[in-house]
């Protein structure tokens, strides 16, 4: 025994010194430090100094927001303000060689960071990622200290100066602290990879792209280095590589363009073929290398067509999908990648093939997922509703976009561009108008290969200046909630193509409330802003509008609002203040609403049986109407065993109407078969008998 223990002691030994070896070795050392921080909700004088006591501060780990709690629960009145953060930390004498990066994936939404009592450098925006150099600031072989101000306070400089969803303060993305040799591929060029791959022209027999490679010389002298570049398939095979001499002048920073070209490339496909290549840059300097980033890319062609919708390598390909905002229930946007993870695989179960990440920048993590899971991504700027006319305010929503475009170009799973979403242009039009033509022409300048859009009110009509410079189109449509009946949508939707046949549109947002203990048969349209939203009204919306856009190809897009429930804290509505509940699946990600099904149903090839209302446990009336969502052709359906007649409605909905309950508990019960195999679902109800006293059931 005390031998086996041994070994374990010293092949543990040996590995964590292998590990240590490698790491002191590695060119490029990128480490996160969110772990031991300090943390105190208030405006300290001083907070910065080394000499500061902050023994009274809070001991935190990132990601960290102070709102996870008070931004969700109604009232308006969650905290915006400063709050201060403070690490310690040391950096050993042989890294003297090295440049220091300290990079922040994204704080809310200002942020001003000092290292030993410096001013390091300032940021405006809650989304983008940004990186200072603080070698000149930091003490080597000592411990130095790390300091950040962050405000989430309204700022009129600072996009989106409103909108529909509580703005948490904090350092809610991880930091890292990056050591560089003093020539290598630059890390502030937006806080970017540094490395752009651009797809000239790609078809089935050959794909040209231009990889742009960004320098940073830190020597103040002229440097010959050389340059190898290996792109490799999915397995690691080498595609093509090449090796080039680069002379960098003594500038700090210098653009390298390089042109490949891939014969019959293997195209990425969306769900059907997420296929990446991958590109690594190693940095040499007279043999020696300095510097190796790494990069996956994939390689697609697209089109969009006013009447015809979405092309993908030249075939037609569904855009039905989901808007998503990046909060939970009592974590706020402080989140890990295990919740990127949940909620990918919700998105996946419903068979979704689009999403519109909204109303911002989203973690790189998820646009990792999104690209390795086919899921082609509607990326967006944080310009929401108002604007500031003055030169600061177009000049930070400039920089958020280059942020954005900069960090995420190298992701095959992109393919749009939006510039704002609901603005409301009526009191300033033309300074509207301009600042969207501005951003426009950034996004085209930055990006060529992609398409740029907008999500407008649809009160607005296409051609309308916030709408005339975009290459596409989404409309936020609410019939059936906010305004109208949802039969109204389809009406809707074929005038403003009629009336805009060249604008290839979208429908970017559409949706309807919904509590999981709220319940009605049949539902009635509710009051949107008041406290009764029956879960069974928001089946009904997505029943009617799903059926209207299916059958119109002309959009390109359609974009349920939203995925997940979220925090508003100004609202006071639905049976929780502080959210917006027309989410198809609860705020915690526990429960899966009635109309979540229906577009499994609907997206989802997977077999499925699934009977409606089932949290309608307690029934008032002796007959109920019963609806059940099937990808099956047909289902039989049974109330207490016995046999009832259903009817197929549409598409994969099923109904019987006016079936009679019997007192007491009554089992519904509904059956398919699918490759010879069967398919069940059952819920059970209660009709006019008292209920006994129990513990109280779980929503499922």
């Amino acid at each position: 025994m005390a031998t086996k223990v041994l070994a374990k002691i010293l092949t543990l030994l040996v590995f964590t010194f292998g590990l240590c070896i490698n790491l002191h070795s590695q060119v490029r050392s990128d480490v996160i430090i969110d772990q031991d921080w300090k943390f105190t909700r208030e405006n300290p004088k001083s907070a910065q100094s080394v000499k500061y006591n902050d023994a009274y501060w809070t001991a935190i780990n990132l990601p960290h927001t102070w709102n996870n709690l008070d931004g969700q629960d109604g009232g308006n009145d969650y905290y915006r303000g400063i709050g201060w953060y403070r690490k310690k930390l040391t950096l050993e004498s042989s890294d003297k060689s090295k440049m220091i990066y300290l990079k922040f994936d994204a704080v809310s939404t200002s942020a001003e960071v000092y290292c030993n009592g410096e001013l390091v450098g300032t940021h405006k925006g809650g989304f983008g990622a940004f990186c200072f150099n603080i070698t000149k600031f930091v003490d080597f072989g000592k411990e130095n200290l790390l300091a950040v101000k962050v405000s989430n306070a309204k700022d009129s400089t600072i996009s989106p100066l409103r909108g529909d969803f509580t703005v948490f303060g904090g350092i809610y993305r991880k930091v890292h602290l990056m050591m560089l040799d003093s020539i290598s591929v630059s890390p502030l060029d937006y806080a970017s990879s540094g490395v752009y791959i651009g797809q000239k022209s790609v078809t089935e027999q050959q794909g040209n792209i231009e990889v742009t490679t960004v320098l940073e010389n830190n020597t103040g002298n002229t440097q010959t280095i050389e340059l190898q570049y290996s792109i490799m398939d999915k397995d690691g095979k080498f595609v093509d590589r090449l090796q080039k001499a680069t002379q960098l002048d003594a500038s700090p920073r210098s653009f390298i363009n390089q042109s490949f070209s891939i014969k019959a490339p293997h195209l990425w496909n969306a769900k059907k073929d997420p296929y990446e290549y991958s590109l690594e840059i190693q940095v040499l300097k007279a043999g020696k290398k300095i510097d190796v980033v790494k990069q996956k890319f994939g390689l697609r062609y697209f089109s969009v067509d006013p009447d015809k919708g979405f092309f993908l390598n030249g075939a037609h390909y569904s855009l039905h999908g989901i808007n998503r905002h990046q909060d939970r229930e009592n974590m706020g946007w402080a989140i890990t990648e295990k919740e990127h993870s949940e909620d990918m695989a919700l998105i996946e179960e419903i068979g979704a093939t689009t999403i519109r990440l909204c109303h911002y920048q989203h973690d790189q993590f998820f646009y990792n997922l999104c690209d390795e899971k086919g899921m082609v991504v509607w990326a967006e700027l944080a310009l929401v509703d108002d604007i500031n006319p003055c030169p600061e305010f177009a000049a930070v929503c400039k920089q958020q976009l280059t942020e954005l475009i900069k960090q995420n170009f190298n992701h095959p799973a992109i393919f749009f561009w939006s510039l704002e979403n609901e603005l409301i242009p009526d009191d300033m039009p033309d300074v509207y108008s301009t600042l969207i033509k501005d951003l426009n022409s950034l996004a085209k300048q930055l990006d060529s290969t992609r398409l740029t859009t907008v999500a407008t009110r649809s009160k607005y009509d296409c051609n309308d200046g916030i709408n005339s410079h975009s290459d596409v189109i989404g409309l936020n449509v609410y019939r059936g909630w906010y305004e109208k009946m949802p039969e109204d949508f389809a009406n809707y939707v074929d005038d403003q193509h009629k009336m805009f046949p060249n604008k290839s549109l979208a429908v970017s947002e559409y949706g309807a409330g919904a509590s999981i203990y709220q319940h009605e048969d049949p539902a009635s349209k509710p009051a949107p802003r008041g406290a009764w939203h029956p879960e069974e009204w928001q089946s009904y919306l997505h029943e009617i509008t799903w059926d209207a856009m299916s059958k119109r190809p002309y959009l390109w897009g359609t974009f349920i609002w939203n995925m997940f429930d979220f925090a508003v804290d100004s609202r006071a509505e639905g049976d929780a203040p502080g959210h917006n509940d027309k989410g198809l699946v609860t705020y915690d990600r526990k429960v899966k609403k009635d109309a979540f099904y229906f577009y499994k149903s609907n997206w989802n090839p997977e077999p499925m049986v699934y009977i409606t209302g089932r949290r309608f446990v307690k029934r008032t009336s002796s007959v109920a109407n019963i609806k059940v969502y099937s990808n099956c052709g047909t289902i039989n359906l049974f109330v207490n065993d016995v046999p009832v007649k259903i009817d197929k409605v549409s598409g994969t909905v099923f109904q019987s109407n006016n079936v009679k309950l019997t007192e007491g508990k009554n089992i519904i019960r509904a059956e398919a078969l699918s490759a010879g195999k069967k398919i069940s679902d059952s819920c059970e109800w209660q009709f006019g008998q008292k209920e006994k006293k129990s513990k109280k059931s779980k929503i499922k």
